[in-house]
């Protein structure tokens, strides 16, 4: 079938048929039509249900792409609320529901992780964050996918130990990851590298830093920090500092690097460099709090930190202070993200409007409380 010239690769339904209509189309044409342009595009998300791949969804929508989700059934869905998007139900673990994921689609963008800094069995991190992406990777490349934008993390990245902002060509020391977090990410992205250069996987890396905004549903361990600190539960802070991003800008860093990014490629999609003193000072402040005065250092933390892990693991819950919590306070964890700026027009903005919407969302959501 001929499509008229002034037909856009990916067009709205109402539009759609407004152009087709003009132009003398039958309905049966038109059908076929809106079939054959659903195809055109058609981009797997995973991870789609959460907080930032939600977001990702919610640009790439923006933009005029057809969207798929991979889904968990027991996935808590309200991020998708309202959104339109096909869904297929399955877990990133299951060869099969990722075959049928990946299945005529044309680009993946790959958000779906376990993303906790607490891990007590972190053999179950290693299988989604390392073996699960190999495995969408390798299918990907199997239904054809042109494209595939692989969502890594800063934590995979190397720091500067001098708390200058480090880049994506800065060194990772091994034995210095801290955490089965940080470890998976690691060896997630290098797998995902391994696969472009022996295999030819045609994927683009990105990785983002700290995420901040609306829609955390869980929340994220930086959200958690916004919820604890809104609430007054943070009276002091540690003399470390980590790169802060707006959610949004995150979600169009990944469809810039879809439609932009060279194959083989990372991209940090960072934001701002704060001190973690200042960051809780921007939270109490917008909550209508004093902010924490007392400094304290990591080794003074550590006993806390013991304690409250072996009270999560007898009563099955989340402590609020980790040991890697404190080892990765060591470090200021700053990061340049001049490369994606350079490369796919990537423009951060101020995070502080992001930290005041993330608060007034938590407290819709009666995670955060008015003070009295």
């Amino acid at each position: 079938m001929t499509y008229p010239l002034e037909l856009p690769r990916v067009v709205g339904g109402g539009r759609l048929y407004t152009i087709l209509t003009r132009s003398g189309y039958t309905r049966g044409q038109i059908d076929q039509v809106t079939y054959d342009m659903a195809r055109v595009g058609l981009t797997l998300v995973t991870g789609a249900t959460g907080f930032v791949g939600s977001a990702v969804a919610r640009a790439l929508g923006a933009r005029g792409y057809q969207i798929r989700v991979l889904v968990r059934s027991t996935s808590n869905r309200r991020n998708l609320d309202g959104f339109q998007a096909e869904i297929v139900f399955g877990d990133i673990n299951d060869p099969v529901a990722v075959a049928r994921a990946v299945a005529g689609c044309q680009y993946v963008i790959h958000l779906a992780a376990d993303y906790r800094i607490w891990a007590p069995r972190p053999a179950l991190m290693l299988r989604t964050n390392v073996e699960g992406t190999t495995g969408l990777m390798r299918a990907a490349k199997a239904a054809g996918v042109e494209r595939i934008v692989h969502c890594s993390s800063v934590a995979a990245l190397g720091y500067n130990r001098d708390g200058s902002p480090a880049d994506e060509d800065t060194p990772v020391n091994i034995k210095r990851i801290a955490g089965a977090y940080k470890r998976s990410k690691y060896l997630g992205e290098q797998a995902v590298r391994k696969l472009i250069r022996e295999e030819g996987v045609p994927a683009v890396i990105v990785n983002p830093s700290a995420p901040v905004g609306i829609r955390d549903i869980k929340p994220t361990p930086t959200g958690r920090m916004i919820v604890d600190a809104a609430n007054g539960r943070i009276p002091a802070y540690m003399n470390t500092g980590l790169n802060l991003v707006r959610v949004e800008d995150v979600a169009i860093g990944h469809v810039l690097a879809l439609e932009r990014g060279r194959i083989g490629e990372g991209y940090i999609l960072g934001g701002e460099d704060l001190s973690l003193r200042a960051i809780l000072t921007m939270i109490t402040q917008e909550a209508g709090r004093k902010p924490p005065s007392i400094k304290v250092s990591p080794t003074l933390m550590w006993p806390v930190a013991w304690a409250d892990e072996l009270i999560a693991r007898v009563f099955n819950t989340e402590p609020r202070v980790t040991r890697d919590h404190l080892r990765m306070a060591r470090h200021r964890m700053y990061f340049s993200s001049a490369k994606a700026m350079r490369e796919l027009g990537y423009v951060p903005r101020p995070v502080r409007p992001a930290i005041k919407e993330a608060i007034a969302w938590f407290l819709a959501n009666n995670m955060v409380s008015v003070r009295a």
